[in-house]
């Protein structure tokens, strides 16, 4: 196989380990746990693995054996984020270190594997092909859900037939939510089975005390950011767009507020903002539509408008009529699918509630269509396949037109739309993916190795030096709540959204005017993996914020 120079320097590069992970390591339990909310519902659905205490694990001057056979699993499950293939190479050497006769073996293409037994070993020469690089191409990854007690047996039969231990689960929040439903279920049965989550996602919304970030997330900033800088700069040579640029995060706006944050662009919209502020879609559009006419009265027809792929989610008169629409589709799929397409409009009104059914009619036919599209795994509608960037600048176009005609506006506004979403999934992770990642499967190995289940592999203080992490585990019930899915309550765990009284947004806010009438892009440039640190080796704007405001608090 040909590989880049790039691949091949990066191939040498050694991830930086936490200092007591680097010697001798103890468990030290917490406090007992609750969790997020629902304590009962939650405890009487987990019974043996709700309240566990939080993990660390400390330097030891004692010397600790693990003799017994070590054979761990490990799947990739949903989306891929930057820095997966390091989970698992710090989960084989982790596992190796403790026991040279260890095995690891992947199972291809997500949980799906395990169900059907599709598996392979992952051994030194494979994993070394794959250390620091980008995708989840090793072994695939899929979205195939683990919820029924028919696939767990399934999944048992060749985890007992390859001598498994543990099974690590690396993914986001609804697959740690299958990895805890999984560790529950092998604890009840005491089949000896261990499940051990790691936190993965790009949106940067599955985080929490103990889990300072989600995995990809700095990496997949940074790439977006990068194009975004291209983008302005672009934009202030030619100085004739508006960019309407659509950036991943269905359920939070981590990436446009962290982006936002890089690049400094002219608008930002924040989705929880939108939400507590009971926005309608026209009172975004205005607000768009002032800064655009502010700019063009200092004669600059140009710009960047930054939009969280989930707006539209967050919009509270469209929140309601998707939740009802998703709830509605849920239950009469099949009727749904035999209407006629010409006729699935005046359908979906005859079924909804008057409030809804009047937003829904006075949806463009494109839009309303799209509500209607096939749902994701979770019965969801697929946010990501409206073209929100579109939307908006269409209208926020016609607002224009409006007041030009009312003699309110004299500016030319040309547009053009982009959607950043694949290619910040599987970039070559950044130093500090590469570093964190791979402590985070060295952790799951000491994890599995001490015995626990239905926990969370945990490395904070990430903003310190790697020598100064801290690893540890945190029960993954500890993140949970009930929640409605697909018309049923269902426990997952809870999505961490943007925090409006937080110092990333704080920051934000304080400065979003200036930079709409100004023009104060920053362009950050490609992702550097090799040079001084405060270069390569920086964390993202929102955890360098969120730890000065923790530090300034204590």
């Amino acid at each position: 196989m040909t590989k880049s120079a790039l691949q091949l320097a990066r191939a040498t590069y050694q991830p930086k380990l936490p200092e007591a992970m680097k010697g001798n390591v103890r468990v030290v339990a917490g406090a007992a746990t609750q969790s997020a909310a629902d304590h009962e519902a939650i405890a009487q659905l987990f019974p043996n693995t709700y309240g566990m205490p939080l993990i660390r694990l400390e330097a030891a001057s004692n010397e600790e054996t693990h003799s017994l056979n070590f054979n761990v699993g490990v799947i990739l499950s949903g989306g891929q984020a930057p820095g997966g293939h390091n989970v698992i190479s710090g989960l084989f050497d982790g596992i190796k270190r403790l026991n040279p006769q260890s095995r690891l073996y992947g199972f291809i293409l997500g949980p799906g594997g395990l169900i059907d037994h599709q598996y392979m070993e992952l051994t030194s020469d494979i994993i070394d092909e794959y250390r620091n690089t980008g995708g989840f191409d090793i072994i695939g990854s899929g979205r195939t859900k683990l919820e029924s007690a028919e696939q767990f047996e399934k999944g048992y039969e060749i985890l007992k037939e390859l001598g498994i231990r543990a099974l690590v689960i690396i993914g986001g929040d609804d697959s740690n939510t299958n990895a805890c439903v999984l560790a529950e279920y092998y604890a009840a049965k005491n089949y000896g089975v261990q499940v051990i989550g790691c936190p993965k996602t790009i949106d940067g919304d599955l985080k929490n005390e103990m889990i300072e970030t989600s995995f990809g997330f700095d990496t997949a900033c940074k790439v977006y950011s990068e194009v975004i800088g291209n983008i302005q700069r672009d934009c202030n040579s030619a100085r004739k767009y508006w960019h309407f640029i659509k950036l991943m995060g269905r359920s939070a706006s981590h990436i446009a507020l962290e982006c936002a944050l890089q690049v400094q662009p002219n608008i930002c919209i924040i989705s929880e903002e939108v939400e507590a502020k009971n926005m309608s879609l026209d009172d975004v559009v205005t607000f768009i539509a002032k800064a655009v006419a502010a700019r063009a009265a200092d004669g600059n027809n140009f710009g960047t408008v930054l939009i969280p792929e989930g707006l539209i989610e967050f919009i509270p008169a469209m929140k309601r009529l998707i939740a009802e629409l998703n709830d509605f589709l849920a239950e009469n799929a099949e009727e749904f699918s035999h209407i006629k397409k010409s006729h699935q409009r005046d359908y979906i009104i005859s079924k909804l509630s008057h409030d809804n059914a009047v937003v829904y009619d006075s949806l463009p036919e494109s839009v309303a269509r799209q509500l209607t599209l096939d749902r994701d795994p979770h019965g969801n509608v697929q946010v990501s396949l409206i073209e929100t960037e579109t939307l908006l600048a269409e209208m926020v176009g016609v607002k224009l037109e409006g007041w030009k005609r009312a003699g309110e506006y004299n500016g030319k506004f040309a547009t053009q739309h982009h959607f950043f979403g694949y290619e910040g999934r599987c970039a070559a992770p950044s130093n500090y993916d590469a570093d964190y990642c791979y402590s985070l499967g060295y952790t799951a190995a000491f994890l599995i190795a001490n015995g626990k289940t239905g926990y969370m592999s945990s490395v904070r203080n990430t903003t310190a030096p790697a020598d100064q992490w801290i690893s540890g585990g945190v029960p993954i019930t500890m993140m949970m709540n009930m929640e409605r899915r697909n018309g049923e309550m269902k426990p997952v765990i809870k999505k961490a959204l943007v925090e409006l009284d937080a110092a990333p947004f704080m920051t934000f806010a304080a400065r979003r005017e200036q930079w709409a009438r100004n023009t104060e892009y920053v362009y950050p440039g490609p992702i550097q993996y090799f040079g001084p640190t405060q270069v390569c080796d920086q964390p993202t704007k929102t955890l360098q914020l969120e730890q000065q405001a923790k530090k300034s608090s204590l």
